[in-house]
């Protein structure tokens, strides 16, 4: 039996365990990356594991989420990383050189590399063939160190690409519609591996937009063959010499399959408030739009940049929409305005922002107050666009342009003959804003600049035999970590400063949790399906630790919140039997006890209820290596203990 894409690159990669289904395994990491939002803490944990220098074969910290500097915190944070990065080996990718995801597949990554980010949308590196992965920031700074990184071997999804994507419709949509067909929940302990004919004939800024969405699925990631449209991408980057061949053997099994005939696409939409709230665009053309927003990691390439440029030319935008274009970074950036397709940008009535992730984040240019946002992004989770109320759309970036001319959602196809781009053979390579690390014999003196809204990494305790707690907090199905902790201008500055952060811990779903949780000194969190799904950020783990969250009983987890509730030390039970979940309400007194088992292997748990009298048996469903980190109050003393 041969080999798949993921078989392949895990089978040279394994440090530990075995590649059988549902195994705890071990996995070299090549490359990381962090982006400024998460970097601070993950950079703060490295330091806390006392090494000296990153083991990885590169290492890089990009600066693109958290550049709006309305006040010191957000500067602060940036000499930060900047100098500690200096000092450890880590490559820095200045603010205004682009999005991280957008910069990596540009200059550094590889096909058939591992590669682990401190953000979600990490796995865009599986459009080059890369097993790229999201994480919490610990699990990257424990790879820094030259750490293995652990995942549950997963299933491997054979999607097959037929045929060709007919005008107007675009990559968006491809994974638009696999969200249709699977759900956000339904890549879970799952990598999905692109195959077939129709991979061919898309472009690396295409893979790209296709695995970064996977993120939506609650895959760990997504993969595409490094073929000869690879070669050419590489080359035009001029790292040709960074090309490797590699496909799926021709045997190789797959746990799942489906099939996707690019020819039947049409123009799909992603509606409030869920990317799997997938219809046609045609069956939406009655919803009046307020505002566009092209660009973030998913839709910020060249190619998508040139798509809507050539479609805006010599036009102008409706009058009663805001239109932004936020370029993936500066090789795009410049490249737009040398052939004169940002001047038709601007000419048509868009305003360009940074080379920066931005209103995807809730970083400016919110929605007006239940405004429909037509975006090109990647999540459309109620309250991340930064207003309470907006109405959020994910499409491609023709039928964004599209609906920029008309003031409604339209679909492209209605526009008459779609417009075609040439891409140069050769990208214009300016890599000046990218700092290589201090030498190893001028790190020793190197300085780390910590300014005051840096505080320390919170760090949990040992795990006591027994935990008595009343229940803070009751929430339902697909809570996201935008929930939990969320983003945005006002928030973002103080990811470095957890003390402060806390104050804004699930503000969106109670404004009074942060406070009861504060008073009660320790809590437990009741939780329906899918329970931290969204982004990686670990401060979703760290800040409910701050507050004295001691487990979180829900009736599923998403996969890297999971993880990152175990590094903090925060318990991740499910209930054995799903309906229990309804026994259960917010105030009531919980006990758990036989903890002290939890290294033996034991897996069922049983919860008493003291206020209602009953008991509710519970699973705790890690690897031993988990458990042992649990024991020891999180991965971050854990690690200590192994040095």
């Amino acid at each position: 039996m041969g080999y798949t894409l993921v078989q392949k690159i895990i089978k040279d990669h394994l440090v530990d365990g075995e590649m059988a289904p549902g195994n705890e395994i071990g996995l070299k990491i090549d490359q990381t990356l962090t982006q400024d939002a998460t970097g601070t803490m993950a950079y703060l944990e490295f330091e806390a594991m006392g090494i000296d220098r990153v083991k990885t074969e590169r290492s890089v910290a990009y600066i693109d989420h958290n550049t709006l500097q309305s006040g010191f915190e957000n500067a602060d944070d940036h000499k930060y990383i900047q100098t500690v990065a200096a000092k450890h080996g880590i490559y820095f990718s200045k603010p205004g050189n682009g999005i991280c995801h957008q910069v990596h597949l540009e200059r550094f990554g590889k096909p058939g590399k591992t590669l682990v980010g401190s953000d979600s949308h990490t796995p865009t590196g599986g459009g080059l063939g890369m097993l790229a992965m999201g994480a919490g920031g610990l699990d990257v700074a424990v790879a820094m160190g030259g750490g293995a990184y652990y995942i549950n071997m997963p299933r491997i999804v054979n999607i097959e690409l037929t045929g060709k994507l007919s005008p107007w419709v675009s990559a968006k949509d491809i994974i638009l519609e696999v969200l249709r067909r699977l759900t956000v929940k339904g890549g879970v302990g799952k990598v999905i591996e692109y195959t077939g004919d129709g991979v061919a004939s898309l472009s690396i800024p295409e893979r790209a937009t296709i695995a970064n969405m996977g993120a939506e699925l609650g895959a760990t990631s997504s993969i595409f063959p490094s073929d000869e449209v690879t070669r050419a991408f590489l080359k035009a980057q001029g790292r040709e010499e960074d090309f490797m061949p590699l496909v799926p053997d021709a045997d190789a099994v797959y746990d799942e399959h489906d099939t996707i005939d690019l020819s039947a696409l049409r123009p799909l939409a992603a509606c409030p408030h869920s990317p799997d709230n997938v219809h046609p665009v045609s069956e939406l053309s009655h919803v009046k739009v307020d505002q566009v927003c092209i660009g973030s990691c998913t839709n910020s390439s060249l190619a998508d940049m040139l798509k809507v440029a050539a479609i805006l030319k010599g036009k102008t935008i409706h009058p009663d929409v805001s239109v932004s274009i936020s370029p993936g970074s500066k090789q795009v950036f410049r490249m737009l305005a040398d052939c004169g397709a940002l001047s038709d940008l601007i000419a048509a009535g868009a305003r360009v922002l940074e080379c920066t992730c931005g209103p995807c984040i809730g970083m400016g240019f919110s929605p007006s107050s239940k405004g429909v946002s037509v975006r090109t992004f990647n999540r459309n989770f109620e309250g991340r666009s930064g207003t309470a109320d907006a109405q959020v759309y994910l499409v491609g970036p023709e039928t964004a342009a599209a609906c920029a001319l008309t003031g409604y959602l339209t679909d492209p196809s209605t526009l008459g003959q779609a417009p075609e781009i040439t891409l140069p053979e050769n990208f214009l390579i300016d890599d000046r804003m990218v700092l290589p690390p201090c030498a190893p014999e001028e790190a020793r003196e190197a300085q780390v600049v910590r300014g005051p809204n840096i505080k320390p990494v919170p760090v949990g305790g040992p795990l006591s035999q027994s935990l008595c707690a009343d229940v803070l907090l009751k929430v339902g199905d697909n809570i996201t970590t935008d929930h939990i902790m969320p983003a945005g201008a006002k928030v973002l500055p103080y990811r470095s400063n957890i003390p402060h952060l806390s104050q804004f811990c699930f503000y969106q779903v109670d404004p009074e949790f942060s406070s009861r949780a504060k008073q009660a000194g320790k809590g437990m969190i009741v939780a329906g399906a899918n329970y931290g799904q969204g982004s990686s950020r670990e401060h979703a783990a760290l800040v409910p630790l701050y507050l004295g969250i001691r487990a979180v009983l829900a009736v599923s987890f998403a996969r890297i919140h999971k993880a990152n509730l175990i590094n903090a030390g925060i318990l991740p039970l499910t209930f054995a039997n799903p309906e229990d979940y309804d026994r259960i309400a917010e105030n009531n007194a919980l006990s758990i006890d036989g903890l002290e088992d939890i290294t033996s292997g034991k897996t069922e748990f049983i919860l008493t209820n003291r206020t209602k009298g009953i008991q509710i048996p519970l699973v705790l469903d890690c690897s031993e290596r988990q458990r042992r980190i649990l024991q020891a109050g999180g991965l971050l003393g854990y690690t200590k203990n192994q040095k």
